[in-house]
């Protein structure tokens, strides 16, 4: 079908986006005039032009624009935010038929954009292979309908199951490479992707992560630390000040450079949804949590989770520390000359 094909080309550079437009959406556009694409853009970073008006502005003759069809994954915005609103755009070029993907959860839009367009004279379509547009988006609409952000599970274990050799005092601080540097590569690229990136105090102390994206390029995310006795040496990377980072614990309340301490009842059982409340608060659309058994254990268990991430390696440990306990059948299965990635989802 002509339109899902054109469609699928938003979803492709609407992709280019991720990493640098949340906590807005990802959105991809083209401009088609006699079955050719005449013009595409993407949402290149929040704050930013929208994909339509990029896509628009991409025409080289604009005379076309009347007799051409606007694709575009979401909702096109109506409203005054950061940039105009892409419906009037829309409108003033004079186009009349505009297919989308999805419609936009965000209550500001929410079907306005498509009413504002209808009412003006276009036709509109929507609902084009809408469930790979959702797909796209799951952060964005996962924090709108579920008023959290959307949680990634990663971690790394052996082919026998363990994500760690137990640590004896004295052990040498440093992580403990259960995966190639490939794998590892690909882990800060996922980092790239995602705002918000979250440990636990022993994580931190033991393997001394700087939790950033220094092997791919890209935005490091904000380090979310859970340490509820403030146990942490202040000469871990973590306090490097290099990005922002959040200390959640019991005891202190402040910010100084680019840290913030939030206190929080880390013993309560209500402890992750109240932080995943002061994400929401905190405009935080993702967290990706490499953290420790415990941590992703909790997560797991209290049900906040919607996509979990696990490498397996090559070498057997034969003692140490469990991965932790995740039911169902990945969803996926990669192999990485030997290594492998299974990816589940909680639906």
């Amino acid at each position: 079908m002509i339109e899902e094909f054109y469609m699928r080309r938003c979803f492709e550079i609407a992709t280019l986006g991720l990493g640098n437009v949340a906590p807005n959406p990802l959105v991809g556009s083209v401009v088609v005039h006699n079955d050719r694409i005449i013009g595409e853009g993407y949402h290149m970073e929040y704050g930013m032009a929208h994909a339509e008006v990029n896509a628009i502005n991409n025409v080289v003759d604009p005379s076309l624009l009347k007799d051409s069809t606007l694709y575009v994954n979401l909702e096109p915005c109506c409203h005054h935010g950061k940039t105009l609103p892409c419906t009037d755009l829309i409108i003033q070029t004079g186009i009349k038929q505009v297919v989308i993907g999805s419609v936009d959860l965000h209550h500001v839009v929410a079907g306005k954009g498509i009413s504002r367009l209808r009412n003006a004279g276009c036709e509109v379509k929507t609902g084009v292979l809408k469930s790979e547009s959702y797909n796209l988006n799951r952060r964005f609409f996962t924090f709108h309908e579920k008023r959290r952000p959307y949680i990634i599970l990663k971690w790394a274990q052996s082919a026998d199951g363990f994500i760690d050799f137990e640590r004896k005092p004295g052990t040498a601080i440093g992580p403990n490479w259960i995966t190639s540097k490939y794998l590892r590569i690909l882990v800060h690229k996922w980092r790239s992707e995602e705002q918000a990136i979250m440990v636990g105090t022993n994580t931190a102390r033991l393997d001394n992560p700087r939790l950033n994206t220094r092997l791919w390029p890209g935005k490091s995310p904000v380090r979310i630390i859970i340490d509820p006795d403030l146990e942490l040496p202040a000469g871990l990377n973590v306090f490097d000040d290099s990005q922002k980072t959040i200390i959640v614990n019991q005891r202190s309340e402040k910010t100084q450079g680019n840290t913030t301490w939030h206190k929080a009842d880390c013993s309560d059982a209500q402890m992750i949804p109240k932080l995943m409340h002061f994400l929401y608060e905190m405009d935080i659309q993702s967290v990706i949590i490499e953290g420790g058994r415990v941590l992703l254990q909790s997560f797991i268990d209290q049900g906040y989770w919607d996509e979990a991430r696990v490498l397996s390696g090559r070498q057997f440990f034969a003692w140490g520390i469990r991965a932790p306990s995740i039911k169902g059948k990945a969803e996926t299965k990669e192999n990485f000359h030997g290594e492998s990635l299974y990816t589940f989802r909680n639906l």
